[in-house]
């Protein structure tokens, strides 16, 4: 039905997609500024709703990105034709398997332009292919409602078996572009008409925890409970009322209580041929020796998903699917007397070889050590050392601030814009730890317009002037090789020299370099506020040797107990 004769104006199609989005609860929209997009930029300034501008795309999507992981609403990104569409690819991907609700609004030629030759014109349709839970190409001049809404459902996972995730509506606009040139006047009763209006939260709250019933069975297991990325509170709570030890990484969320172990990756080697079962919550995705326990398929595994998510296939993984708390409990069984025990006290002694071994130098290891302990604001961590170094060394303690990364596929684009994201979002101060490559990588998102809104941030750089992980894997081994030396060097040693102090300087942001451990303490303990950096330096060479000493301190630690 026409709004304003025989079809509608771009100006009607903007307003209408606009109210829609805010009637199905979307509250933040990230705009990369463009012509062919105009008319949602006017429809939005219009709008009840808070615009974030930015001037990169890859930046604009991964702050979308950060903005629905923090608030679990969903969240909009606009951009105009062209590349412009392309450079928001590295941020679906990672909302696809991490299942966040990103809506990409891509606006386009009409369908007389295309296949032309018209400036800025490709296919968009589709781009992101297996990406999104839901595409739809909407041509110009007509009511995008139901399409809108239909992304809106699937954005925020309503459609049946299928979990939330990002979602495509490609909007075809033609000429005029602007409230100005097409003559149209506001009409917010009449473009509101048929919208559902958003009247609640319930799928965006934190879902309601499972049951789980201990008692239920009087089966014994040494038993031990995985909980990867995006785990929850449950695992921890599962673990706790099973007597049974909880091996949490980082971003869990669930890396605290009694059960929780810290250094359990350099203890899993020890406790191997002990373990009868496991449990998993959530998906690890860090260290090795889980890999290596999660492959064993003679040992009885279990894979808790009482929700559909993103990042699982039916039939790709071994473990046994389980979809009940109470199933689960039965699965796991109850740890005998003596099981819990001896996992808490080789972790007493693997923590106190692990303060002994790392010293007071300045390391990885340390500043992830000290960022855990003495932090009470909520935390992003970058992929690579970051999050393993998080891993190894964060001693697990009761603490409120939650925990970020971006796990789904553990790049680091756009962890800068992301972590912006989070902060804007949730209104606190957040810490971001990352390292020199990661930062760099995202440089471009800490430009922000004048007159943005600025986020609480402090960046806390782990700069060894390179790609430090690598030196980790077997490349450090050859890196040892005279053959080899160079070219592990340069292809994936990636040495920079970048002055992070000008840097920090060219985009607004304050600086301090950071050379002690005592300087770390003051400033992890000092208030954040503003955008600031600070910088640990340390010399990649060292890295091996470190890992080296740790874990032979830690398994001397523990070799009579295990």
């Amino acid at each position: 039905m026409s709004l304003l004769g025989s079809s509608w104006s771009s100006m009607d199609v903007a307003r209408r997609v606009i109210s829609t989005l805010r009637a199905g609860g979307v509250r933040q929209v990230v705009l990369a500024p463009g012509s062919r997009s105009a008319p949602l930029a006017y429809a939005l300034a219009e709008a009840e709703l808070e615009i974030l501008v930015r001037i990169d795309e890859r930046a604009a999507g991964f702050t979308a990105l950060g903005l629905a992981l923090s608030s679990g609403l969903p969240t909009a990104v606009l951009t105009t034709s062209g590349t412009a569409v392309g450079n928001l690819l590295p941020a679906v991907m990672e909302a696809n398997h991490a299942g966040v609700p990103l809506l990409v609004l891509s606006a386009d030629r009409p369908e007389e332009l295309r296949g032309t030759g018209a400036n800025q014109t490709t296919d968009q349709v589709d781009l992101f292919g297996p990406h999104v839970r839901f595409a739809a190409d909407i041509p110009a001049d007509t009511d995008p409602q139901t399409a809108v809404q239909t992304g809106l459902d699937a954005a925020r996972g309503l459609l049946d078996g299928v979990p939330r995730g990002p979602v495509q509506l490609n909007l075809a606009f033609r000429e005029p572009l602007t409230p100005q040139l097409d003559g149209s006047e506001y009409q917010p009763n009449t473009l509101s008409a048929g919208v559902p209006e958003f009247v609640g939260t319930p799928e965006f709250a934190e879902p309601q925890a499972p049951v789980f019933y201990p008692g239920a069975t009087d089966f014994l297991s040494r038993t031990v409970v995985l909980a990867g990325h995006d785990a929850g509170v449950e695992a921890e709570r599962f673990a706790r009322l099973h007597r049974l030890p909880l091996l949490a990484e980082p971003s869990s969320n669930a890396r605290f209580g009694p059960n929780a172990i810290g250094p359990y990756r350099l203890l899993l080697e020890h406790f191997a041929g002990q373990i009868e079962r496991v449990v998993v919550f959530g998906r690890p995705t860090l260290s090795r020796p889980v890999s290596a326990l999660m492959s064993r398929v003679e040992l009885p595994r279990a894979l808790f998903l009482p929700r559909p998510v993103a990042w699982f296939e039916a039939d790709r993984r071994t473990e046994t699917l389980i979809r009940d708390g109470p199933e689960l409990s039965k699965f796991a069984g109850r740890g005998p007397v003596g099981w819990l025990e001896s996992w808490q006290r080789a972790a007493e002694l693997a923590e106190t070889a692990l303060e002994s071994a790392l010293g007071t130098e300045l390391s990885g290891l340390r500043l992830a050590r000290e960022l855990w302990r003495l932090s009470e604001v909520q935390l992003m961590i970058g992929s690579s050392n970051p999050i393993r170094d998080v891993d190894l060394a964060a001693r697990p303690r009761p603490t409120s601030a939650r925990i970020f990364a971006n796990r789904g596929l553990a790049g680091i684009d756009g962890t800068v814009s992301t972590a912006q994201g989070i902060a804007l979002a949730s209104g606190r101060p957040t810490r971001l730890l990352l390292g020199d490559l990661t930062l760099l990588h995202d440089a471009g998102g800490l430009l922000l317009p004048r007159g943005e809104r600025v986020s609480d941030l402090q960046i806390v750089v782990l700069n060894d002037a390179g790609g430090g992980i690598f030196g980790l894997l077997e490349h450090g081994t050859l890196a040892a090789q005279p053959a080899y030396a160079a070219a592990v060097e340069r292809f994936f040693g990636t040495a920079q020299d970048v002055e992070l102090s000008q840097l920090a300087a060219a985009y607004g942001l304050a600086y301090q370099r950071i050379g002690t451990t005592a300087e770390l303490t003051d400033a992890l303990q000092a208030p954040v506020r503003g955008r600031s950096v600070l910088e640990i330096r340390t010399e990649r060479s060292a890295l091996r040797g470190l890992h080296d000493r740790v874990k032979t301190a830690i398994a001397e630690a523990v070799r009579e107990l295990c």
